[in-house]
């Protein structure tokens, strides 16, 4: 702990004197920035950075994915028992929510996601997953790491906190909608605003990336099975070909976005999934396809869905070509847009100019990507972000979901300092406020 100790007397100076002892209600602009840089000197320390890359190194050699992340949230509690910090659980099965202050408002959450993907790495070093088919290949692995970097960060000065810190540790982002099951399992009960973090290749090691107002699409997925008659591919007029008639609604989906959408609103409908056969010269019976569609509004994605199931372009198409479709929206749960509330990008641009300056925050552009952070964002005040991790002397770095996936752990500090700063930011500037909310009882924890 002496790293830490060390960091004390500056945020207790900056945090109980100044704010508390004097008539003062508000820091100066000095003040604050001393906050983020002092997080971001902190979270490089050996004591720091070396933890939370042990962590990180753990959790991926034994990835898990979505609500199968048992040993992860193990691991998780383990560290949270090690810091003192409560925290409730099971959530979502195997989510955790852990509270760092004093149970009482503001309530500031912060947001990792913990589960892999269905992968097999193919990057060969010494902590490659050990699991066969089963990778940490999006950086949930580094996420979890950087907020357990803020939580004992944060911890080591909890006393100072006028508020609490929310840890929500969460399962089941890849598609299940984990965000969405936490809420509804009182993961943001009292929370007043959240944060979000993700790491990216794209954008090099010591920068931030966002915008305000929607950053991600919402999302649905579909599936269709197209039946037919099967048959010999030498004699097609005896059967009844399922592949034609599948192939023409690809094509009719595509439509929707090309000759019904308004050109300046983002759409995309792809078919990504296509099974049907198993021989160079028999018509299969049936044939299956899937696929995403992705807007930037709900009434846009409302639009694409009933143009999908209630208009049947599929079932019609399907008939045109003597075939029968069935049409399922039940594979996966729609993801609504995610969108940063326009006050806490002011809140980040602050945090993240005093700890890099300036030109180290890069304005991105919205993309067509989804994210169930935005269930979220959705209910309260929310805020999602990157962190750039590309360092062209360690050669390239891929994008997520790919099985040369790396982490430049390089980045754990800069992601755990953003986070425990625009926390402990967002309590000193806040603390005033909410005090009608009734603080958490201990023995609900």
């Amino acid at each position: 702990m002496g790293h830490l100790r060390r960091w004390v007397p500056l945020i207790l100076i900056l945090c109980i004197l100044i704010p508390l002892s004097s008539s003062r209600s508000t820091l100066t602009p000095e003040e604050l920035a001393l906050v983020a840089t002092s997080f971001l000197n902190l979270a490089k320390t050996p004591e720091v950075s070396e933890y939370m890359v042990r962590i990180r190194r753990r959790l991926h050699e034994y990835p898990e994915l979505g609500f199968e992340e048992f040993e992860t949230s193990k691991l998780i509690r383990a560290a949270l028992d090690e810091m003192g910090i409560r925290y409730k659980h099971p959530l979502a099965v195997t989510g955790i929510v852990g509270y760092i202050g004093t149970g009482k408002p503001p309530f500031v959450a912060l947001r990792a996601d913990m589960d892999a993907l269905a992968m097999e790495e193919t990057v060969e070093w010494e902590h490659k997953s050990k699991v066969s088919g089963k990778m940490h290949a999006c950086g949930h692995d580094a996420h979890v790491a950087m907020l357990l970097g803020a939580a004992k960060m944060l911890q080591g000065r909890r006393h100072e906190l006028q508020g609490t810190v929310v840890l929500v540790f969460q399962p089941a982002e890849e598609g299940g909608g984990g965000a969405k099951i936490m809420m509804e399992d009182g993961a943001l009960e009292n929370v007043s605003v959240i944060f979000g973090v993700h790491v990216t290749a794209r954008y090099p090691i010591g920068t931030v990336v966002s915008r305000p107002g929607p950053i991600l699409a919402a999302s649905g997925f579909f599936e269709a099975v197209i039946s037919g008659k099967g048959g010999h591919a030498a004699i097609p007029q005896h059967a009844v070909d399922p592949i034609v008639a599948a192939s023409s609604a690809i094509v009719s989906l595509q439509h929707l976005i090309s000759r019904e959408a308004d050109p300046l609103d983002s759409q995309v409908v792809t078919v990504a999934k296509f099974e049907g056969g198993g021989a160079y010269n028999v018509i299969p019976d049936s044939v299956t396809i899937g696929g995403t569609f992705r807007a930037f509004s709900k009434e846009s994605l409302y639009q694409l869905t009933r143009r999908i199931e209630e208009l049947q372009v599929i079932r019609r198409q399907a008939s045109v070509h003597r075939c029968n479709a069935s049409v399922s929206f039940d594979a996966k749960p729609f993801y609504p847009v995610t969108e940063n509330d326009r006050y806490l990008h002011q809140h980040f641009l602050n945090v993240a100019e005093d700890m890099l300056g300036a030109s180290k925050i890069l304005d991105m552009k919205p993309l067509m990507g989804s994210e169930d952070f935005s269930f979220y964002s959705e209910v309260i005040p929310g805020y999602f972000y990157y962190v750039g991790m590309k360092n062209e002397t360690l050669g390239v770095y891929e994008p997520g979901h790919s099985p040369h996936f790396r982490v430049n752990e390089d980045v754990l500090s800069y992601g755990a300092a953003v986070q425990a700063s625009l926390a402990a930011r967002y309590i000193l500037e806040h603390h005033h406020e909410d005090e009608a909310v009734k603080e958490v009882p201990q023995d609900e924890l």
